[in-house]
């Protein structure tokens, strides 16, 4: 059987814990400027649905883009129902690495 991530049983999400993820996977994820834009409507400390994100990308494209958020450790992602409910991992983020998400906010007034 294939690990999709996902307990289809519960619908519950895999999240990996931060302290098993490098830097340049964080990294890698924030290199699309889809993910970028995510991280950046993110920032605002707020739960988003997957629905407010509206980049110009199919449906299918939005969740490969979080699924790859989400597998860097960036954002947490909840399954409610039919909707997906999706936040920052701010304050593990600043543990792992102290001062990201600040320098995340500068980057993102550049775009």
């Amino acid at each position: 059987m294939i690990d999709t991530g996902y307990d289809l049983r519960m619908r519950t999400v895999f999240h990996p814990s931060l302290s098993d993820i490098p830097l340049h996977r964080v990294m890698h994820a924030l290199g699309s400027p889809v993910r970028l834009a995510v991280v950046k409507k993110l920032l605002d400390g707020k739960v988003h649905q997957g629905s407010e994100f509206d980049f110009g990308v199919s449906q299918s494209t939005l969740s490969h883009h979080v699924k790859i958020l989400r597998e860097a450790g960036i954002l947490q992602s909840d399954p409610e129902g039919t909707r997906c409910l999706m936040s920052l991992r701010a304050v593990e983020l600043d543990e792992r690495f102290p001062g990201f998400v600040e320098q995340l906010r500068v980057l993102s007034t550049d775009y």
